[in-house]
């Protein structure tokens, strides 16, 4: 995990942070917490959704490659989930804030979702994920990317970010542990 902090997860936040300070703590970043009441009951729906799907999306893919990364224990699969509280806000500070947020503002909200949306799923493609598991994160991407855009008051991370860290969870460490526990898998 660290060499994924300095390499990817640092960037992000550096980018956004100069951003943030470049832009006077501009609203269309999603800083703040627009409609507090909307991004919660948001985040409420979405997360168990999110994970669920994300988990069954997971299954579908597993039963197709015959093979799945589970943690050892659920000690293993709390620490991975902890290291995506840290990695959801940041990817949804770099793909939603700046660049749908970025794009959106210059020229037009669609636009912005196009371009952030199609990044987030291809940036995944740098890993070691394969064509099939890299376009599953477009069914994360593009809810989020519209939740971002489209729930009412200002524009927010908050809601997307629990929803991603949820989704995250579902697909890697928590959910696979999960449908092993269940003899899914």
């Amino acid at each position: 995990m660290r060499p994924d902090l300095l390499v990817r997860l640092m960037p992000f936040a550096i980018a956004f942070g100069v951003a943030y300070a470049w832009s006077g703590g501009a609203g269309w970043l999603g800083l703040g917490p627009g409609n507090l009441t909307v991004q919660l009951v948001f985040a409420a729906v979405a997360a168990p959704t999110m994970f669920a799907a994300a988990a069954a999306v997971q299954l579908r893919l597993t039963r197709r490659r015959g093979t799945l990364l589970v943690p050892a224990g659920a000690d293993d699969a709390w620490f991975q989930a902890a290291f995506y509280v840290l990695n959801g806000p940041l990817e949804e500070g770099f793909f939603r804030g700046l660049v749908q947020g970025g794009i959106g503002i210059t020229f037009v909200p669609p636009v912005g979702l196009v371009i952030a949306t199609s990044a987030y799923v291809l940036y995944h493609r740098l890993g070691r994920w394969t064509w099939p598991e890299t376009l599953a994160t477009a069914l994360v991407g593009v809810p989020l990317g519209l939740a971002f855009w489209l729930l009412p008051g200002p524009p927010s991370l908050l809601g997307v970010s629990v929803a991603h860290i949820a989704a995250t969870c579902g697909f890697l460490g928590p959910g696979p542990y999960l449908l092993r526990k269940l003899k899914l898998v």
